[in-house]
């Protein structure tokens, strides 16, 4: 950000929606700290920023879009332990609740660069994925920006906070991930007991 100032917020915005691992809630606040200090204009900052989600996203959406549904069912297909009926499950509630996983997926972190992959293989108008993703990121990015500009020197306490938010996150990711593997572990042990033919 000092080298490239308001761009280079949203270069790095961009890389945390394709890379979740870098985490936004330290190059937002940071940014409305550095705009504070009269280093970046506040006004570039929430505009660049923004863009820099978009072109996070798109990137992923396209990924999803290229790899497509019938290379996801090939891969489910070889996969133990998930079946494709999961995968048309998922694509139902998708099809009914997609607009709002987008939008509201943009709050919630790890979940707001995943959620484009499954927006692009189930082929949403793009229209709408832009408009969706816009509006969330646009929220989320004000929100932080202004708290780093508002609280100023103190601008880490918002990371420290988030970061708080995003590792409760992936903990009830990791558990519900663990759940459903051993309940699907139990299901095929059942069945082997029973003598009856695995579910598709």
């Amino acid at each position: 950000m000092d080298w490239l100032g308001a761009p280079g917020a949203g270069l790095a915005v961009a890389l945390e929606n394709i890379f979740p691992p870098i985490p936004s809630e330290v190059i937002l606040p940071l940014a409305g700290f550095t705009a504070s200090v009269g280093d970046m204009n506040l006004a570039a900052a929430l505009v660049c920023t923004t863009i820099g989600s978009i072109v996070g996203a798109l990137a992923l959406y396209w990924i999803g879009q290229w790899f497509g549904r019938d290379r996801l069912y090939a891969v489910v297909a070889r996969m133990p332990l998930v079946k494709v009926t999961d995968v048309e499950k998922t694509e139902a509630w998708f099809a009914k609740h997609g607009t709002k996983a987008v939008f509201f997926g943009r709050f919630v972190p790890i979940f707001r660069s995943l959620i484009s992959i499954p927006a692009g293989l189930e082929r949403m108008p793009l229209r709408v994925f832009l408009t969706l993703t816009a509006l969330g990121s646009a929220i989320w990015n004000t929100l932080f920006i202004m708290l780093g500009y508002g609280l100023g020197n103190r601008w880490e306490t918002v990371s420290d906070v988030v970061g708080t938010y995003s590792k409760i996150v992936l903990v009830l990711a990791l558990v519900a991930i663990a759940a459903f593997l051993v309940v699907r572990v139990i299901q095929v042990r059942r069945r082997r007991q029973a003598g009856l033919p695995e579910e598709p």
